[in-house]
């Protein structure tokens, strides 16, 4: 019986991680199946509201306003554009949709009151309406939440000890303190994380730790794999091999069964056999769309082929895990 732990030691993980990959995706499988339906994936859109322009560093990011890329600057879109665009998304298939800004911090102004008004507008299409705005007060987060915010995004990126190799603006305790602030409020929380940054192994399996060790599981965990943009400081690393985004979904959906573990940025460069076996690992949601934020995606017709070979169903929105576990 598997149970419910926050109490991961990082040597638990380590082992886990680095088990022969076929026996790490099989165990994860079997964990897969005790809490989710394995035929079902969610399908959501990540929309850039707020396009650039960004104070921050992080080493990764085309939007930061200090690095020379092709990224243009816009402001805030408008109420009724978003809400056309979530319908949209609707329409595709999505069942979750994720507003994004390129803020260091949610400031209360009218941009906020703005967004404020798309995330009621969305929350009454019935899909899962998320934010990834930055850092978040208590007092911003429960303004979200009584707008019918479902959840929020805020990453932890890596390890607390790699962190600052990647950002300088901001530190990890801040990171900390949001998901906490999320947390408070009730809003469903997403927290994940990017590889193929020149990070060490320890310090995927230390950001894997940190959130397995949180006092809730995040519900919803993403995996990225970097996609190098030019003109930002990681524009030269390699790609991600697929069995390294295995190890780290598997490992993943062992530690934190009830998460939805997202196949996030990254999939426009893995061929259809590669994401199966990421699914396989236990993966069971996808963003669809053209771009995810800022960076290239596959298109909507991609995922519906790939949906049908796999024989893969969407995952109805707001659809929670029943599963009767205990735990630990």
């Amino acid at each position: 019986m598997t149970l419910i732990r926050n109490n991961w030691t990082k040597q638990e993980i380590e082992s886990i991680y680095n088990k022969p990959v076929l026996e790490l995706i099989y165990d994860a499988a079997t964990v897969h199946r005790q809490f989710h339906e394995a035929s079902e994936v969610q399908v959501c859109t990540l929309l850039s509201v707020k396009t650039g322009g960004c104070p921050e560093d992080c080493a990764y990011c085309p939007q930061a306003a200090r690095y020379h890329t092709e990224v243009k600057v816009q402001k805030l879109m408008e109420v009724e554009e978003v809400i056309g665009k979530a319908l949209e998304a609707k329409e595709a298939g999505s069942t979750r949709f994720c507003m994004g800004a390129a803020w260091r911090e949610v400031r209360d102004n009218r941009d906020f009151d703005k967004v404020l008004e798309m995330v009621k507008g969305v929350s009454t299409m019935g899909m899962e309406v998320c934010c990834t705005l930055g850092m978040l007060s208590p007092e911003q987060a429960q303004k979200l939440k009584d707008a019918g915010l479902y959840a929020y995004n805020h990453n932890l990126d890596t390890s607390e000890e790699f962190y600052n190799d990647i950002i300088t603006t901001r530190n990890y305790g801040d990171r900390l303190e949001t998901l906490e602030n999320v947390r408070s409020a009730k809003i469903s929380v997403c927290s994940g994380g990017i590889i193929g940054m020149g990070e060490k192994e320890g310090d995927r399996i230390g950001m894997l730790h940190t959130l397995a060790t949180l006092p809730e599981h995040p519900e919803s965990v993403p995996v990225n794999a970097l996609v190098p943009v030019e003109g930002t400081p990681l524009e030269d690393q390699e790609k991600v091999s697929v069995w390294e985004m295995v190890r780290m979904i598997a490992t993943a959906r062992i530690i934190m069964p009830k998460a939805m573990v997202r196949l996030s940025a990254g999939r426009v460069r893995m061929t259809l056999e590669e994401q199966a076996l990421c699914f396989m690992a236990g993966a069971n949601s996808i963003f669809a769309g053209d771009k995810l934020l800022t960076t290239p995606n596959p298109g909507y017709v991609q995922d519906k082929e790939m949906f049908q070979i796999l024989q893969l169903s969407p995952r109805p929105s707001h659809k929670e895990n029943l599963a009767k576990i205990p735990v630990l």
